[in-house]
């Protein structure tokens, strides 16, 4: 999989945030996606798109709620509560989760073709 972005942009989380910026409405994509696909390398490349979209400013345009993890669930945000914020923002797209909290990735997984 190659990055649709600039390999030569050095800061990590500009690189995540052109990714994420990708991302089609109605469609969702894993931390692991967004860590490949922004040249985030090693073991914490997930771990590490999720620190970079954390540090998002509340009024920010680059659509974080896109962003799952691997099993299809919205992981916990540090502020109680985000959670619901991001499942809510995914319905208003059309992707809908299952009473566990499941997003079925079959249907709903974007699938970034270079």
């Amino acid at each position: 999989m190659s990055a649709p972005v600039p390999q030569h942009v050095p800061n990590r989380n500009e690189r995540v945030y052109a990714v994420v910026s990708l991302i089609p409405a109605g469609t969702v994509a894993t931390y692991r996606q967004v860590a490949a696909l922004a040249q985030v390398d090693g073991p914490a490349g997930a771990r590490q798109v999720g620190y970079a979209l954390s540090a998002l400013r509340p009024d920010t345009t680059v659509p974080w709620h896109r962003v799952v993890n691997a099993k299809g669930k919205v992981s916990p945000r540090g502020r109680h509560g985000r959670e619901h914020v991001q499942y809510e923002r995914l319905a208003l797209e059309g992707v809908e989760a299952d009473a566990k909290g499941y997003i079925d990735m079959t249907g709903y997984e974007w699938n970034y073709i270079i």
